[in-house]
């Protein structure tokens, strides 16, 4: 079931929506955008009496009035059904966490495909966002670095078990999974797929992207890998839900990818805005900086009125961000001003 005019959603007030892992990085800033755009939010979380995980999400403004936590388990379909019945949109963000990577796989299709089915179940869903990866889209070794990737390119599965990137390939059968079932289930489907998250922490833990920036300032690492990564602000990934959500025509795949940038590359823009911290300035190995990564397009996006934060920024908030939450000793040099870095 589809949406037949934007005019249904030209405001968010009197329309229910659910978040799955409302806690984490970027759904805790959909949940921030969604309530600031008028709509009664429901979050699904491990436990919902966990006061010290959950305090930023109650602390926003229209959480009190508009914002209900629940518990929910993705291998659970009963759960994930009870927390959609009445909701017009779903967002599912969640994803499984697990030290090991291989294992990671089953639940990630498992969970999935229970939101679909849960949706499908309800009958008052109109859409549901997925939050895949573009790592199910540039693993395949036919993307060289003049390469462009778009919406219609497909991680390799072979290719991620040969490398054992076993996140890319969760991410990928995840993603098939999703549409397959959406297809049989009648479900409104779309995906966003955003590269590495950076910005401003609302939780006040540190995630896997914010400690991708952290390790260079603190001293963790004393080099750099010779590897290059797409970087995107955490604001554009929560405004990209919200639109591929409200505008009727959306459908398919949208990916969210700002410039890609040598590690090297990142290591020289930390050390010029914030030149008190150890940054390293060798790569790791000595073998020079070789890897180039891939191109990404958002053009889909863009068209959409999503725009791309400068990678510059993107790093510049998630530092400001460790230091304002005591994550990062602040130092008292200067920094340079974030919009003169390309």
């Amino acid at each position: 079931m589809g949406f037949d005019n934007r005019a249904d959603l030209a405001s968010g007030h009197g329309h229910t929506v659910c978040v799955t892992g409302a806690s984490g990085f970027i759904a805790s800033w959909l949940v921030k955008l969604l309530l600031e755009k008028g709509y009664t939010v429901r979050g699904t979380v491990r436990n919902p009496d966990d006061a010290a995980k959950n305090a930023h999400l109650k602390s926003l403004d229209g959480a009190a009035e508009r914002l209900t936590l629940l518990r929910a388990d993705l291998l659970d379909k009963e759960s994930l059904t009870a927390a959609f019945r009445g909701c017009e949109g779903i967002f599912h963000t969640a994803s499984p966490v697990t030290d090991d990577p291989e294992k990671m796989i089953e639940p990630a299709v498992n969970g999935t495909q229970n939101v679909i089915n849960a949706a499908a179940d309800v009958g008052s869903v109109r859409r549901v966002v997925f939050t895949s990866s573009i790592g199910a889209a540039y693993m395949d070794p036919r993307h060289g670095p003049d390469a462009e990737v778009d919406e219609t390119c497909w991680s390799d599965l072979d290719y991620c078990k040969n490398t054992k990137n076993w996140y890319c390939y969760a991410k990928t059968v995840a993603e098939q999974a999703a549409w397959e079932l959406a297809k049989q289930q009648r479900v409104d489907l779309v995906v966003v797929n955003p590269s590495l998250v950076l910005g401003p922490l609302l939780q006040q833990s540190i995630n896997a992207s914010t400690w991708h920036v952290l390790k260079y300032l603190d001293g963790s690492v004393q080099t750099y890998a010779d590897a290059a990564q797409a970087y995107v602000h955490v604001r554009d990934v929560a405004d990209a839900h919200a639109r591929v959500y409200e505008e009727p025509g959306a459908s398919g795949r949208y990916l969210c990818a700002g410039r890609t940038l040598h590690r090297g590359e990142v290591c020289r823009i930390l050390a010029k805005m914030f030149p008190e911290y150890p940054v390293p300035n060798e790569c790791k190995g000595g073998a020079g900086e070789t890897n180039k990564g891939c191109r990404f397009s958002s053009r889909r996006l863009n068209e959409l009125g999503v725009g791309v934060t400068p990678a510059s920024l993107c790093l510049y908030d998630t530092v400001s961000s460790l230091q304002d939450k005591g994550l990062l000793p602040r130092r008292t040099a200067a920094v340079v001003d974030p919009s003169v870095i390309p």
